[in-house]
């Protein structure tokens, strides 16, 4: 399998990825990483430019995308992410960029970790081994493109492997970040206003030991 690593895991949260490396790894999988050509910058999936409006430089981030993951999507391999708007590009945005049959390909072998864990788990294909956390407790708050695409549930069938945790899903809206919409100046007291619908109260009323899990 291949495992795309989001320019916010690679350069920001490279903890993350180490982690999803090692929990693949754990499940008796073999992990390749996506990586650019030589002498080309680091993959980027488009979606900053996206956020931008600037399609031109989107489709050329979509094509470099698309080159490097031809050769596994011809071995039918599938390609796994841990950041929703970066990996859920190749299930929509990329055909209306590249509409092709290598684009229709990706989509159909895109997947979220926890999708993937999920399905193997359902196909009696996975078995891991998860500590029990009995008396832990993490509430869930849904990236908005993970919950359009229906990808919370796998999230929480995963969760519910590991003994005595707790899952409680935050019934909340957009966290306000929007893209890059929310880190803009002039966008900043709308975004608190929506976080503060429901995620930041919800946030602060949990108790000190309780984990906040966001994708």
């Amino acid at each position: 399998m291949v495992l795309w690593v989001d320019t916010f895991s690679n350069h920001l949260d490279p903890a993350i990825a180490r982690a999803a490396v090692e929990l693949l790894n754990r499940g008796g999988y073999r992990v390749h990483l996506a990586e650019a050509a030589p002498r080309e910058p680091p993959l980027c999936c488009g979606r900053t430019h996206i956020s931008q409006g600037l399609i031109p430089q989107a489709r050329r981030e979509a094509e470099r995308t698309l080159r490097a993951l031809t050769p596994f999507l011809d071995r039918d391999w599938p390609i796994l992410g841990i950041e929703p708007s970066c990996l859920l590009m190749f299930r929509d945005e990329y055909y209306s960029l590249l509409p092709s049959t290598e684009a229709q390909k990706l989509a159909s072998k895109t997947f979220l970790i926890e999708e993937f864990l999920a399905k193997e788990m359902e196909n009696g294909h996975l078995e891991l081994p998860f500590k029990s956390m009995e008396g832990k407790r993490t509430l869930i708050h849904g990236h908005c493109h993970q919950k359009a695409f229906g990808a919370l549930k796998p999230l929480r069938k995963i969760l519910s492997k590991v003994p005595g945790l707790a899952v409680k899903l935050i019934e909340s809206s957009c966290c306000g970040m929007a893209g890059a919409f929310g880190l803009e100046e002039e966008h900043h007291a709308m975004s608190i206003a929506m976080g503060e619908i429901s995620l930041f109260p919800a946030v602060r009323a949990a108790c000190p030991q309780d984990w906040i899990l966001a994708n």
